[in-house]
């Protein structure tokens, strides 16, 4: 056995943090330490340090399964892919290629997310595909597309900011959903920089905040707009920045003058001292940024409210220059890879449109089928859920467990369960997967090849460390025998680096330019920031300017199409991008033997969005109410999150017993004075019933969240399921649900009560 360690990544968050996976001559494997990787410098946290345990075939899935009898019962892969194929096509036969609708997960490699939407589009004919991601980023994508031409989570690198003035983070409790990126905050406070953290509650990352405003759950859009309406009223805007580099102002400032500091204050309850102070704060520096994460984007209102703090920072100088800008922490492991290479319902490769002619030209040239067979954009990703059963028949799903993660989970629980045919593709049995007609048992991070892209926007090479268990496919080889059986023989190879060769192709010229990464390269150099074209240009014009020619917006955002590039930070003068994609064929494509040249993208903006004009966009919002507020019936509000010990749906992590050992199960946080009025006492049952359902926790009391609000982590399935109460209320323009905000009572449970007494009407001040 081949004992040496294998250089890899982390396959939970999006920080994909460096280590070495190591096979144990008495089998299993070791992880340790990578000091080379610059994101975590060697640093785990419990998941990462773990991770290898969920690789043990005692916990994870080794043979198909199908149903038989109502039980999943083991079966052989030849019998298994055929029962899938043959549903599949009998359904298609019958209602049609919409009544196929597929499923993918942010926690897909690049390469897997590729084929997954090439197999929907190409080998079944439907447009019914969208992924989790949806549920994680798509308000800020949708909002930093809107603003500058492009969505990348981060357009600078993590290790710029320790080095800037100040940082406002909205929504993020990293210390516990990626610990080792504390680090850089620290480390900002080392220098002399500020950190304001925004947060309803008083978490491990608020405590290491300089200024912790603590606003009602679902109001950071007002109170973005209190403080933009505090810059212009203070003389604090950048007028030179503003006229030079913007467009817009004049009605988003406009709108935001509506919203006064008393205003905003009895909207949020963040006191005007505390609005005042942060405006100070943030306007002291030369340099600043603005950070979002889920909070102010799983809201109803997601897109505006991102567009507000984006607004914040143009109209202050802090987008655009070296050390400042805005950037969203992605969530999910591949979540910014994931939405930039098909699987999104509008989208194709590269971060290209569906929608557009040019996109589909190039795209179907290179899947070699006419660009008139591949259909339009579908459902977002609730709303596909939404419709199986009904206009939707059969479903593939892989890497996603909406069972625990999907809002207003006891009803997409229905749905599911009301499929003619389910197939689910997993690592381990999932609460999804024990609905299936048919699961899939497919490799892991350490047992295959493949890049995902952190939340910087670096391209990184996942390696094969370990032989997966006898009896497990790679998703690659399920979509290819899936194709073969369905009619298309070619295609769909099984080889990682070969898909990422077409991947390469299908990006060129994109919005998203995967055409000058190589896999050598990744080794190479530790990855590489995208755009990064297949050659750098002697013109200036955006091959050697980091500007993809850009032939539309990523998809499921509405804006208008970016047909600018982005700048890299020693870019030449640029000339005006062209306004149709071109694309190199496969015989211009740099080789294996000739490596291609672009140094990659690390900070994007520098000399000119990437919208048309070179211009970045305000626009004019308003504040407006969550969709659900409280009354008598439903008197206080629900949000809900992450702890450090368990991922998303808790698939993986639950079994792994360190993690289980520290968080075990869901718990109800409630404030002091709220527990009081209830007469709840720490580790009471309490059950919290929303319009949707019912879940049921011990209660946590701290004094470290509003009164008016209650949270629960949402990583358990079965009673204490908090997706079981959140509102699949939709962002009218990035269909994002609104997880983060919804309107509750909370029941204190007597010794084996179910039932439960009513707290009647609580107002929480």
């Amino acid at each position: 056995m081949d004992t040496a360690a294998t250089p890899t990544h982390c396959p939970y968050c999006a920080l994909q943090c460096g280590m070495n996976v190591t096979p144990l001559p008495q089998g299993g494997v070791t992880v340790t330490e990578r000091p080379d990787f610059p994101v975590n410098r060697g640093a785990l946290c419990g998941k990462g340090r773990t991770a290898a345990e969920v690789l043990s075939p005692a916990v994870r899935l080794t043979s198909p399964l199908v149903r038989s009898g109502g039980l999943l019962v083991p079966a052989s892969w030849e019998e298994a892919l055929d029962r899938i194929a043959g549903a599949l096509g009998s359904v298609r036969e019958r209602y049609g290629p919409d009544a196929l609708g597929v499923f993918g997960g942010g926690g897909l490699t690049n390469e897997k997310a590729y084929a997954l939407g090439k197999f929907a589009r190409v080998v079944l004919g439907t447009s019914q595909i969208d992924y989790n991601g949806r549920f994680c980023m798509s308000s800020a994508a949708a909002a930093g597309t809107r603003a500058f031409g492009l969505d990348r989570g981060l357009p600078f690198p993590l290790e710029d900011v320790p080095r800037t003035g100040c940082v406002i983070l909205v929504g993020s409790n990293l210390a516990e959903t990626m610990p080792p990126s504390l680090r850089f905050f620290s480390e900002l406070r080392e220098n002399g920089g500020t950190l304001i953290v925004v947060d309803p509650r008083r978490t491990r990352t608020a405590e290491q905040a300089d200024l912790h405003l603590a606003p009602r759950p679902g109001t950071d859009l007002a109170l973005a707009l209190g403080l933009l309406h505090l810059v212009v009223a203070e003389g604090r805007t950048d007028e030179e920045f503003i006229r030079e580099r913007t467009s817009g102002w004049t009605e988003a400032r406009a709108a935001a003058m509506g919203h006064w500091p008393e205003y905003v204050e009895r909207i949020t309850g963040v006191s005007v001292p505390q609005l005042r102070e942060a405006v100070r704060l943030f306007c002291a520096p030369e340099s600043a940024m603005v950070l979002t994460a889920r909070g102010p984007e799983q809201q109803s209102k997601g897109t505006d409210t991102v567009g507000a703090w984006i607004n914040l920072c143009l109209a202050t100088g802090r987008a655009g220059r070296p050390l400042s800008g805005y950037g969203c922490l992605t969530g999910q492991g591949n979540g910014q890879g994931g939405r930039e290479h098909g699987q999104k319902a509008d989208q194709l490769p590269g971060y290209r449109k569906l929608d557009d002619p040019a996109a589909r030209r190039h795209v179907a040239e290179v899947w070699g089928v006419d660009p008139d067979t591949l259909p339009g954009p579908g459902r977002s990703a609730y709303e596909l859920l939404d419709a199986l059963g009904g206009d939707v028949r059969a479903l593939l799903l892989m890497g996603s467990n909406p069972v625990v993660s999907a809002p207003r989970a006891a009803h997409v629980e229905e749905r599911l369960a009301s499929l003619d045919f389910l197939a689910v593709c997993d690592v381990v049995r999932s609460e999804t997967a024990e609905l299936a007609d048919v699961v899939l048992p497919v490799t892991q991070w350490a047992e295959e090849t493949g890049t995902t892209t952190s939340l910087e926007g670096r391209v990184l090479l996942r390696r094969r460390a370990v032989a997966a268990p006898p009896g497990v496919r790679s998703d690659l080889e399920v979509l290819g025998a899936l194709a073969a059986r369905l009619g298309v023989e070619k295609g769909f190879p099984a080889d990682p680096e070969e898909v990422f060769e077409e991947l390469r192709r299908a990006s060129a010229g994109g919005p998203a330019d995967y055409s000058g990464i190589t896999y050598r390269r990744l080794a190479e150099e530790n990855g590489l920031f995208w755009p990064c074209p297949a050659r750098p240009a002697t013109d200036g014009g955006p091959a050697g300017d980091g500007s993809p020619a850009g032939d539309g917006s990523p998809a499921g955002d509405g804006s208008p199409a970016g047909d600018g590039g982005p700048a890299h930070a020693e870019s030449p003068a640029h000339a005006e991008p062209p306004t149709q994609a071109e694309h190199l064929t496969q015989a211009e494509l740099p080789t294996q033997a000739e490596p291609p040249t672009h140094p990659g993208t690390p900070r994007l903006f520098l000399d000119r969005f990437a919208t048309g004009d070179g211009r970045a966009r305000f626009v004019a919002v308003a504040h407006r109410a969550a969709a659900e507020e409280p009354d008598a019936e439903y008197p206080l509000l629900l949000t809900t999150g992450r702890v450090v010990a368990q991922y998303q749906s808790g698939a993986q992590t639950r079994r792994v017993p360190e993690l289980n050992a520290a968080a075990p199960g869901p718990f109800v946080e409630l404030h002091p004075r709220l527990a009081a009025r209830l007469g709840a006492a720490e580790g009471d049952p309490l059950a919290v019933v929303s319009r949707r359902g019912r879940a049921v926790a011990p209660a946590r009391i701290t004094a470290g969240i509003r009164p008016d609000t209650v949270f629960m982590p949402f990583h358990w399935p079965g009673e204490g399921r908090a997706n079981t109460l959140t509102n699949p209320a939709l962002d009218p323009v990035s269909r994002m649900p609104e997880f983060k905000v919804c309107a509750v009572r909370v029941e204190v449970l007597g010794p084996g009560e179910r039932g439960g007494r009513a707290a009647g009407t609580v107002s929480g001040g």
